[in-house]
């Protein structure tokens, strides 16, 4: 269905009419003003009255372009049916100078924890059609970088951004579980799930993890708890190489009592495919059921009109220019002879 967006402005289609009617009436004969055009102030030129017909008739059909592109017209698709089913779900990502540790394995090159999640995490909020996504961002305390919304793509590009350190070097668990947890108060038909990926334990934050552990069961918060890092990784040093684990400082006993105290699972991602499998396990989250919604493709035609309008435009420059050349060489051609 075609519609223009701002209609009203159609209503100054007349104006310019009306400004000229009322300049002639208000004009006399005594003190009328002569306004020159570009070609009567050429020298040697004389503009004919069917060219003036012309120009006039140019410059309305320019004016008219215009008032139509201003009113921004646009073609409404039929209405498309969107998932009325989705899930809820806060991504709190650990930022802590551990997170530095290249133990993790992406397409076959050493990578660091962080980047490792990220490469997975991606493919992960990609496949989240119709759901509401936040985002997390934790180290000495936590930050809401996104709250839940449907744009995925955003969510996707804050968590790309992220770089270890941008919040601190500690790992505050408790807060990241407090700030979820607070984020979901105000949702009363949610699933309210939050996934936490860290590799270490709580070490800074204002909230215990055990205060928080307590906040989400009240809440009704599912935690889903992922401990992240190798267990063994080779270090070379002066000495030779030597095997050891890089994953000492995980507090899986604390993960795990907090998954299974609010409903969720504790994981242990080891590597990537490790990740990725923990992932397919949450896309078998139950939806919650939402209200039906649809949309309505919208293409917008402006720029149809405004660029009709830019070419008609450039005639009369371009028409000039032509006179202008061929005067020129036909002055040549005269002095020749």
């Amino acid at each position: 269905m075609f519609e223009f967006a701002w209609w009203w402005i159609l209503c100054i289609l007349p104006l310019p009419w009306i400004i000229r009617l009322l300049s002639r009436r208000t004009q006399s004969a005594e003190v009328a003003l002569r306004v020159p055009t570009l070609l009567n102030n050429l020298p040697e030129t004389r503009s004919s009255k069917g060219s003036t017909v012309w120009l006039h008739l140019l410059a309305a059909v320019i004016w008219v372009c215009l008032v139509l592109a201003a009113a921004r017209p646009q073609w409404l698709g039929e209405p498309v049916s969107i998932p009325s089913e989705g899930r809820e779900m806060m991504l709190a990502v650990d930022l802590s100078g551990s997170m530095k540790i290249e133990d993790m394995l992406v397409n076959g090159r050493q990578v660091n924890r962080l980047t490792m999640i990220k490469s997975v995490l991606h493919d992960f909020i990609q496949r989240r059609v119709g759901d509401r996504l936040g985002l997390i961002l934790f180290a000495d305390t936590a930050y809401l970088q996104a709250p839940l919304t449907y744009d995925r793509e955003t969510v996707a590009t804050l968590l790309d951004e992220a770089v270890i350190g941008l919040v601190g070097e500690q790992t505050a668990i408790g807060d990241a579980i407090g700030l979820g947890v607070k984020r979901f108060e105000l949702k009363t038909d949610s699933n309210r799930v939050l996934i936490l990926l860290t590799d270490g334990q709580n070490t800074a934050g204002n909230i215990s993890p055990e205060q928080a552990k307590e906040l989400a069961v009240d809440a009704g918060v599912t935690v889903y708890t992922i401990g992240v890092g190798a267990d063994v990784m080779t270090v070379n040093s002066f000495f030779g190489s030597r095997q050891v684990n890089p994953s000492q400082e995980l507090d899986e006993t604390m993960l795990t009592d907090i998954a299974k105290a609010t409903g969720g699972q504790y994981f242990r991602a080891r590597d990537a495919a490790e990740l990725e499998q923990i992932y397919a396990m949450l896309d078998q989250l139950q939806p919650i059921a939402g209200d039906e919604r649809k949309m309505r493709p919208l293409t917008a035609l402006y720029y149809y009109p405004l660029a009709l309008a830019l070419i008609l435009s450039l005639l009369p420059v371009i028409g000039l220019l032509f006179s202008l050349l061929w005067r020129r060489l036909f002055a040549m051609r005269m002095s020749a002879e």
